[in-house]
Order: C-alpha cells, then structure tokens, then sequence
C-alpha cells in the first residue's frame, strides 16, 4: 500500500524507512540461491557474516546465519560454494539496508553445480559465443606469451619451464591473479584487461592445474566468458585436466588438456624445427640433384645423336638431296620445255599451213580491185583498172590492159592449164 505524500506533504527519513521494512516483514521467509563470496567468523560471537552472489546477474545480498547451522553442515563452508538457503529477509533500519536472516542452509550438490552450468552454456551457445569461425589463429611463432595464473603455483612453472625448454628465447608477460575462490573472476578480468592493452603481446594462457567443480566455477562466470569473447588476442584455456571442462573451454580460441599442453601448444620446439629445416634442406638438394641428372642425361642423349655429334654429316646428306632434288627439277623442267615447245611447233605447222601465205608461196596470187577488195570476178572489171597484186616476197601495182574471161578448169581434166601461164603480164 503507497504512502500519501507530496511536495507540500513530504514523509520523513524514518518514516519511509519503516514503510520499507514493514512491506519486507509481510514478505515472509524465501528459498534463495546463490554463490558464497565472502564468509567472515568473528571471534566471540555466533552469528556468521556472509554474502551471496546472483548466479547470472551481478547482484550480492549480505546473509546471516546462526554458527551452529554452519557447524552442522556435512562438509566445510568456504567462498566459491553454491548453496541454498531458507531465510527471512530483514531491513534494518537504523541503515536502511537489507540482509537475509538465515533459518535454513543447504550445499548444492555437484549434480545441481553441472545442471546450473549445462543452463549457462546453452544460453551462451545460442547466442553463439562459441561459433568455430570466432576462433583467432595462434601465431606460429609469438613475440611475447601472456601469462594469467597464480604466482608461484605449478600452472606457473609448467608453462614456462617447457616453453623455455622447447624455444628458450620466448619472452612471458606474466599477470598474475587468484585462480580459485570469490576474487578470481575480478581479479582475472583485470590480469587478461592488462594483456590485451599490450600490443606486444601476441597470445594469452589462462592456466591453472585442475581442481574440484566447485574451485573450477570461476572459468564458468558469465562476466568472464563474456570479457574472453570480447578480446582481440588469441585466448588459450589450459584450466584442470581432461575430465574438468569449464565453459572457458568452449570460448578459447584453442583448448590445452593441462598447461604444459597449452606451452607445446604456443611455442614451438627449436629441436625439432631444426630438424623439419634440415630435412627440407634434404629433400630439397635431392630434388634439385634429381632435376640436374635428368637434365644431364637428357642433354647427353641429344648430343648422342649423328646429327647433334658432328652437324656437318647432316650437312652433306641435305646438300646431296638438294643436288638431287635440283637435278630432278631441272630433268622435270627441260621435259616440261621439250613437250611444250613440240606442242607449240606443232600447232604453228598447222597455223602455217592453214595460213594464206602458204598459198601464195605455193605460186598463187591475190588480186585486189581499186577498192582494195579481192577479186573473184571480173565481170566489174574494166580495161585501164588498177590493180593490187599480193604475191607471197610483196605487192605489185599494176593496170589492166585487156580483160578475158576463161572457162574453169575441170578437175578430172587430164592436162590441167596452170593459171600463172595464163595470165596476162605487163
């Protein structure tokens, strides 16, 4: 039920105060969850101080709890642990600040622990902060390792003893941080902070060396794989050993069974680059020493052949079928000439023959009228005409004086008259 107030009516501090924690007294006792971030027993008196965290939100609420329920508990109460309890929630008043009264405390079983973390890693998948394209690649050869983990624990001398073992020249970033308890999800949020702003470092181990489900929750916080998800640098998870799988696991860009794991992972071993070079250099001069003989021998088997030993044999031979084939061109032609030219005889025997030269150099004659035309008759002709006379050496001009017609010879006649005989002449 509200409070009637206004500008002109305001409530005071202690009434609102008590309104408050009025309204929380009618709320009654609740069950609540939560993780254990900080226990404090103080000497002299029983009653144990703590805070519970939200398992998801970044919420805590301070609770109270009667020592002789925690001395009842089965196993120790430590910061880190999940439990849930059945408490009254109290506001006092004197700092208007909210507490739970505890009548009623239990752990939560290493069932519930995996069931709650089975929840966040499927919400955390379906938003896909685990997608494989997400991953960054791990430099073959890094400039500076960046190392988050506790000073002075075995996580710690593993990773460098064996990186320095296999490169001895790698260079760590250490960054150290509490890797168990109620401080470690803060305190390694801040270490990986660090890494990430240094440009020189160019891959980050967050290890430590196993441990029960309960010291692995911290590699489980939401705010971490969130923060890991965010960063640039190549993240590299080597939290427990094989059966322990914190969902830092999953956000890594690589997963190391345990942390000498993820040192082999990051540097490489000079031995046995050394060696994979020498080998390669190997290979590679038998390669080259393979191409070189099969290039020899090819070189070799041209050189072998007649015309490649002495190129003056292939000379001759193509000068002595050149003379040949010159020869035969020269045979093909002069026949090619000799037939042509018997064929051009020929038909100029016939040209000749069929020619009327011919005719007149059998004796004949041609006879043109004034008109130049050849005469075949003279019954146009008269006495005193002018004549053209083509013998076979020239032309003769000549006048007619008398004009006498004959009769034709017939040709079965056994004394033919030759014409020439005939033939009036000047």
């Amino acid at each position: 039920m509200g409070m009637d107030t206004s500008a002109d009516n305001p409530a005071s501090v202690r009434a609102v105060v008590q309104a408050i924690g009025g309204w929380i007294d009618r709320l009654g006792a609740v069950w609540v969850k939560g993780q254990l971030t900080q226990v404090s027993r103080r000497s002299g008196r029983n009653i144990v101080f703590m805070t519970l965290r939200d398992e998801l939100a970044d919420m805590s609420i301070e609770v109270t709890c009667d020592r002789l329920i925690i001395d009842a508990l089965p196993t120790a109460l430590v910061e880190g642990a999940q439990i849930v309890v059945h408490a009254k929630p109290n506001f006092y008043t004197a700092r208007a600040s909210l507490s739970l009264r505890v009548r009623e405390l239990r752990l939560v079983g290493e069932g519930e622990l995996l069931a709650l973390l089975e929840r966040r890693r499927q919400l955390l998948a379906a938003e896909g902060l685990f997608a494989p394209e997400l991953k960054r690649p791990i430099p073959f050869m890094p400039h500076r390792v960046g190392l988050v983990t506790a000073q002075g624990s075995a996580a710690e001398r593993d990773v460098v003893e064996v990186a320095r073992r296999r490169m001895p020249g790698v260079v760590f970033e250490l960054a150290y941080a509490s890797m168990q308890g109620v401080k470690s999800v803060p305190e390694v949020l801040v270490a990986l902070e660090r890494l990430e702003a240094n440009p020189e470092v160019d891959v980050i181990i967050v290890a430590r060396g196993g441990g029960s489900t309960e010291d692995l929750l911290p590699f489980s916080d939401e705010a971490l794989i969130r923060a890991v998800h965010a960063m640039k640098t190549p993240v590299i998870s080597a939290i427990g050993h094989e059966p322990d799988s914190p969902i830092l696991d999953l956000v890594a860009d690589v997963r190391a069974a345990t942390p000498t794991d993820a040192a082999k992972r990051v540097v490489p071993d000079i031995d046995t680059e050394l060696q994979q070079i020498a080998q390669a250099r190997h290979r590679a001069r038998q390669a080259l020493l393979g191409l070189v003989q099969r290039e020899t021998q090819a070189l070799q088997s041209l050189r072998s052949r007649p015309s490649l030993a002495d190129p003056r044999n292939g000379l001759a031979e193509r000068a002595r079928e050149i003379d040949d084939l010159r020869d035969r061109a020269r045979r093909n032609l002069g026949q090619v000439v000799a037939s042509e030219q018997s064929d051009l005889t020929h038909h100029l025997a016939r040209v000749r023959s069929l020619s009327p030269l011919a005719t007149l150099r059998r004796g004949y004659a041609v006879v043109s009228g004034p008109d130049g035309a050849a005469l075949s008759e003279l019954d146009a002709l008269e006495s005193g005409a002018d004549l053209t006379i083509r013998l076979a050496q020239g032309r003769i001009q000549a006048t007619t004086k008398r004009v006498e017609l004959v009769p034709l010879l017939d040709p079965d006649a056994d004394d033919p008259i030759d014409p020439r005989k005939d033939s009036p002449r000047e």
